[in-house]
């Protein structure tokens, strides 16, 4: 029978046509057998299982191969290598009624202790046989250093998991493999183990050091909390201006353990022109009262762009209203930070705005975060102004602002606009022209019924 008629009998509904096609098939692919290894048939599962063992470990293991593996080299038909190619399917296959066997086999194998997948099965024995194909340590941990660098998430946290549970990893490994995992689940239980060892071994200033340097916030955070058992609470400041919020609580609940004030630390920063940073602005605010984010106003002339914005952001979430003296300018600032955060503070006034002034901010001749903020305001004005903004907007080079100004000119109610006399007739044929040449006709819906009317 061919290859295909013995797959498809593999995936045959009678149980008893599986059964004979895995007992027919000499070299079957490993993951059909894996599959039926969960099968709902017991007879089909039993078979299914003593197969995968012979799958796995084809030939008898030759002395040159023993001699390759010594050296820690590829063996061609490694069961070690099947494995990791195995794995994936069996932790998905893990969540059937019947797929935890190739999961608990796969834990065994990977653990050192017995496991028929790591066995060579032979005909006429148990397949609980021991054979000499068995996983050796070296085996064992090159397939786990596999595993954990694959792309697959549930993999890696597999082998975080297997790894973790056989031991034998050092606290600084296991910080370096916390710091470097990009995985958060798994990240979290080198993590966990990490600060498991420092407790039970003492403190070790290269373990916390990799901690603290981590990219990954929640690693971080673990290692200012180890700060305090190492000794080194009074670095806890270094980390009041970290980029992560979770990190900036745990330094200052550090610096409060060592009889500090984290509103000092942050009020000495924001007074200092040269040592201030948007997360020393962000972070004085998660400790100061509403009535104290006043002090952030002499912040929006600082010279730093990040600074003026996350002090303008904060002000904004503090309800402090500035004047529109104030903010039109900041419209204007080189940061595009700054100008979006001036949008957003003057957007539920934007009615009372001079729309000539603002669409002149639309013109090619501004920063196109500048423009982006002045065409934000006039969308919410409403009516004829935005209209015209939208249709001058409409080949702007910044991708975004063009977008946007294409959706709402697509999305206009023409005939609403020119029965409510917001616009000359002339003026409007002219921006219809415009639109109808660059989006087409059949883009401005004018047969159709309109998603969106212009505000009265």
């Amino acid at each position: 029978m061919s290859v295909d008629g013995l797959e498809a009998r593999l995936c045959h509904p009678d149980g008893r046509v599986r059964a004979a096609a895995l007992a027919a098939w000499r070299h079957p692919p490993a993951q059909l057998v894996l599959i039926r290894c969960a099968d709902w048939v017991p007879q089909v599962r039993e078979r299914a299982r003593r197969v995968l063992g012979r799958v796995l470990a084809r030939h008898p293991v030759r002395t040159r191969d023993r001699a390759l593996r010594a050296l820690n080299r590829p063996v061609a038909d490694d069961p070690a290598h099947a494995l990791t190619a195995l794995t994936p399917l069996a932790l998905r296959l893990g969540g059937r009624e019947h797929g935890g066997w190739a999961v608990e086999q796969l834990e065994a194998a990977l653990s050192g202790r017995y496991s028929v997948l790591a066995a060579w099965w032979r005909p006429g024995l148990p397949s609980t046989t021991w054979s000499r194909n068995s996983l050796t340590r070296r085996q064992r941990a090159g397939m786990l250093d596999r595993l954990a660098a694959g792309a697959d998430l549930p993999t890696r946290r597999f082998a975080a998991r297997v790894a973790l549970a056989a031991g034998g990893y050092g606290v600084r490994d296991i910080a370096r493999r916390a710091a470097a995992e990009p995985d958060p689940q798994a990240g979290g239980m080198w993590t966990d183990a990490a600060l498991a060892a420092l407790a039970a071994d003492g403190p070790d200033a290269e373990a916390v050091d990799a901690l603290l340097g981590s990219r990954f916030p929640a690693v971080r955070a673990a290692g200012v909390t180890a700060l305090r058992r190492a000794g080194r609470a009074a670095e806890a400041d270094r980390y009041l201006t970290d980029r992560a919020g979770s990190v900036r609580a745990c330094a200052r609940w550090l610096l409060r353990q060592a009889g500090g004030d984290p509103s000092a630390h942050y009020r000495a920063l924001l007074a200092d022109p040269v040592r201030v940073s948007r997360y020393a602005v962000t972070g004085y605010c998660e400790v100061a009262e509403p009535a104290d984010r006043a002090l952030l106003r002499g912040l929006l002339a600082h010279p730093a762009g990040p600074v003026r914005g996350a002090a303008l952001a904060e002000l904004r979430r503090a309800g402090v209203v500035l004047e529109d003296g104030v903010l039109l300018p900041l419209l204007e600032d080189a940061s595009a930070s700054v100008a979006r955060e001036a949008a957003l503070q003057l957007l539920p006034v934007a009615w009372r705005l001079d729309a000539a002034a603002l669409a002149a901010r639309t013109g090619p001749q501004w920063r196109p975060h500048t423009r982006r903020a002045a065409f934000r305001l006039l969308q919410g004005r409403g009516g004829s102004a935005e209209l015209r903004a939208s249709v001058a907007l409409l080949d702007d080079p910044d991708a975004g602002t063009r977008r946007r100004a294409r959706a709402a000119v697509a999305d206009w109610n023409w005939l609403a606009t020119l029965d409510e006399g917001e616009a000359a007739q002339a003026e409007l044929g002219g921006l219809l022209a415009r639109a109808a040449k660059l989006l087409g006709a059949r883009e401005l819906r004018l047969t159709h019924s309109p998603r969106r009317h212009s505000p009265p």
